[in-house]
């Protein structure tokens, strides 16, 4: 999408933004049976919040920075959801190799969401200022 106008408006039709509020509740509530340790409520809020997530991030996919932020909301839902789940189930501390622990493996979605911010930041977006972008 070219544009030079920096006025330009980034609209998100209604049912959009109703499903992203949406979101965010499951989100909160997912984390509050973390915090509560309500390991079914917990598990059962990850597929909603995750069925949610990639349905934002395929519906702004036309938007390239839209998308890698999306993109790494997904992996950091995943990535917190697998740590939730390495406590729940009692395998949070169990050693994989070396020092790292079962719980570390969530590092992986972590370093992959800052690896897609980075590749959007660092490479992406100075390479198409001419694009519409909301960040």
């Amino acid at each position: 999408m070219m544009s030079n106008n920096k006025n330009e408006f980034y609209n998100i039709p209604i049912t959009y933004r109703k499903m992203e509020n949406l979101h965010i509740v499951f989100w909160l509530f997912k984390d509050i049976a973390w915090c509560l340790s309500l390991n079914l409520l917990g598990v059962a809020m990850i597929i909603p919040t995750m069925a949610i997530s990639i349905i934002i991030a395929w519906r702004t996919r036309h938007i390239v920075s839209e998308l890698c932020h999306n993109i790494a909301i997904t992996v950091w839902i995943s990535a917190n959801s697998f740590w939730m789940c390495t406590e729940f189930f009692g395998v949070d501390e169990h050693i994989v190799f070396g020092n790292t622990t079962v719980k570390h493996l969530a590092m992986i979605p972590f370093v992959t969401g800052v690896l897609i911010l980075g590749y959007y930041y660092l490479w992406y977006k100075p390479r198409h200022k001419e694009e519409t972008q909301t960040l």
